[in-house]
């Protein structure tokens, strides 16, 4: 399969398959988050991804030699900016709808692509700045600035995109010489450093604050419920597989092109939010979604005919 379609087809299927995969993630952590603490969910999340890597993918893909690097700076560098982007959109997930912090999470391709311009030297070409825009045009009408959800919690989301933008600039520089399933582990590692050093730190409680977001961040640690367990088998899964195909999306492609694809996760965010949490959207967030989406379907079109032409 892989040899029937072109590079830049494999990166767009691994990018959409990645936000799909993402928005699973997402959806099991704001379940969660209304009864335990962020610290704790990572922790279990990271637990069971490290299990899916090393029993299924790493041997599938080459095996544990695999798991050896010579950039370990560079995998550091990546690990916290994914890790400061994941938990400024986790704690605003705790106290928004899963949508509307989706939506506003992507400013992160417009960011994506500046920096790829500025730091990559790649070359974005008015086509994709008019679909980047297209999309971006659609969050701010999903959002609807001066509504309730331009709050300080809605700041995080866009802290989240910047980090995000960082952490596929940097698997952008990784790409050449590590493989997908070694920049994979390496961030499961980094968040499980970071989750039991941030536990033993704040752990107790006692900073918890007032408001869902603050209790999430501060949330004294409690056993896992035997009810909760598939959320937090579904979050180390969709953790693992997520990381693993936008890892390898930004290793074929560029990242001004991967980018845009990431919209797929749009209306999968507005299908968890129905399913799980009972939000829909409403007509003027619909007219939002209808121009994200076909900012990315654009993208896909435009490249596919690039790449066989």
């Amino acid at each position: 399969m892989r040899a029937a379609l072109s590079i830049p087809a494999q990166g767009a299927l691994c990018a959409v398959g990645a936000s799909m995969a993402f928005t699973l993630n997402d959806m099991s952590v704001k379940a969660l988050s209304g009864g335990y603490p962020l610290h704790e969910v990572i922790l279990i999340r990271s637990l069971v991804a490290l299990a899916v890597l090393l029993a299924v993918i790493v041997p599938l893909s080459g095996g544990y030699a695999l798991l050896r690097t010579r950039q370990p700076g560079k995998h550091l560098i990546r690990g916290a900016f994914v890790v400061f982007s994941n938990m400024c959109f986790f704690v605003a997930l705790a106290a928004m709808p899963i949508a509307d912090a989706t939506a506003i999470f992507f400013v992160s391709p417009l960011v994506i692509a500046l920096f790829s311009v500025l730091f990559l030297g790649e070359t974005v070409g008015p086509r994709r700045w008019t679909a980047i825009a297209a999309g971006l045009l659609g969050v701010v009408v999903v959002i609807r600035p001066g509504s309730e959800s331009f709050s300080m919690v809605a700041l995080l989301p866009l802290l989240a995109a910047t980090g995000y933008a960082g952490l596929q600039i940097m698997t952008r520089s990784l790409g050449t010489g590590e493989r997908a399933p070694t920049m994979a582990f390496y961030i499961q590692i980094t968040f499980l450093l970071f989750s039991v050093v941030f536990g033993l730190s704040f752990g107790s409680g006692r900073w918890a604050g007032e408001g869902a977001a603050m209790e999430f961040l501060l949330r004294a640690w409690i056993w896992p419920r035997s009810e909760d367990l598939p959320f937090f088998l579904l979050a180390g899964l969709g953790t693992a597989l997520g990381g693993l195909l936008i890892s390898q999306a930004y290793r074929l492609c560029e990242a001004a092109l991967v980018a845009p694809l990431e919209y797929a996760a749009m209306p999968m965010a507005i299908f968890w939010g129905l399913l799980v949490f009972g939000e829909w959207p409403d007509p003027v967030a619909w007219i939002g979604i209808s121009l994200i989406l076909g900012a990315g379907i654009y993208m896909i079109w435009r490249e596919t005919r690039n790449s066989t032409s």
